[in-house]
Parts: structure tokens; C-alpha cells; sequence
């Protein structure tokens, strides 16, 4: 569960820029999944006693993947690159984009 104050904003983010599909969605609740291929994503406004001005989440979310360089050539103009398609001598070949709040989503794939 991802926490954002701009709910359709983010769902047309990764609807628009990131390939995916959004599943569910009411403003009402303040909540939306979005889904690509086994993936999927919530999206939700925080609690009402939670303190929230960004995102606080100081990780990533990897994503494995058999097709990284075709996800790399489809999303690469269409966010922020964090880092290009690299690989790295623990095994992986990876690149990492941030989502519409800032958050870091890698997908990666071992070096064959």
C-alpha cells in the first residue's frame, strides 16, 4: 500500500506512463489498485492520523522480470530515471524509475 494524497493523479500515472491497468478505484475510500502482468499496486490516501506530507519510504520496490530490457526500452522516456539499465557483479541486470510520489520501483533480472 502506497500512500499518496493525489490518488487519481498516481493511477493515471502508472496507467499512462508505466503500462499498467487500473483494477479498482473509489475516490470515495481514497483507494486504487493498479495491476501489470503478475504485479499489483495499492494505492491509497493515508490514515487520518497519520502525519503525511511525502513519501517516507526510504527502500525500493524490485520488481523481477524475463524481459527487463524490453520493459527498460518501453518505460525509459516515460519516467525518471533513477539509474539506467546496468549489470551488476551480484548477478543482475536492473534499472530504476521513480512513480509519480517519488517512490523507487527496480526491475531486474538475473544475468544469465
Amino acid at each position: 500500500m502506497l500512500y499518496t494524497r493525489q490518488i487519481r493523479e498516481s493511477v493515471d500515472f502508472y496507467v499512462n506512463n508505466l503500462g499498467f491497468t487500473c483494477i479498482g478505484y473509489d475516490e470515495d475510500w481514497g483507494w486504487a489498485t493498479v495491476s501489470r502482468d503478475d504485479i499489483e499496486i495499492m494505492l491509497a490516501l493515508p490514515v487520518d492520523n497519520a502525519s503525511f506530507t511525502m513519501p517516507k519510504f526510504t527502500g525500493s520496490f524490485y520488481i523481477r522480470t524475463d524481459k527487463v530490457d524490453a520493459l527498460w526500452n518501453e518505460l525509459k522516456e516515460r519516467a525518471v530515471i533513477c539509474y539506467p539499465i546496468e549489470d551488476f557483479n551480484y548477478g543482475m541486470r536492473e534499472f530504476g524509475v521513480f512513480d509519480y510520489n517519488g517512490y523507487l520501483l527496480q526491475f531486474g533480472m538475473p544475468i544469465e
